[in-house]
């Protein structure tokens, strides 16, 4: 009667994997140095926010003011802008406002000739 070979499992493959696995995280996890746990991060939520002064402000329904006066045409705006500014446009544009707005309010300065357009949003650490 012939002997039968039983199989085996390729379990070394698999413990392999797991074990560089666990390496790795091991090794990622501690590539950043912890913040000191005594240190107190400044609190800035009781601060009133405000926009860059050199900022363009779209408000919810589509009103535009730049340096406290009201913007009416993005064209007149835009002409009315120094070289320098031209290179670089910051729009502060309301939580409320719609993203279509935004976007063709972006897509207008870009045709005109502006630079480089940029959003300015609030970021909030936990």
């Amino acid at each position: 009667m012939p002997r039968q070979v039983q199989k085996r499992e390729p379990t070394i493959a698999l413990i392999n994997i797991v074990f560089l696995m666990l390496v790795f995280f091991m090794v990622a996890g501690t590539l950043v140095a912890p913040v000191d746990g005594h240190l107190k991060l400044v609190q800035t939520a009781a601060l009133e926010g405000r926009a860059p002064p050199d900022a363009l402000i779209l408000r919810p329904d589509g009103q535009m003011q730049f340096a406290g006066k009201a913007v009416s045409s993005l064209a007149a705006f835009y002409d009315g802008l120094p070289e320098a500014a031209r290179k670089q446009l910051r729009l502060v544009p309301d939580r409320a406002l719609a993203a279509e707005k935004l976007i063709a309010v972006a897509a207008e300065l870009k045709a005109l000739g502006a630079g480089k357009v940029m959003i300015v949003t609030e970021r909030a650490l936990p």
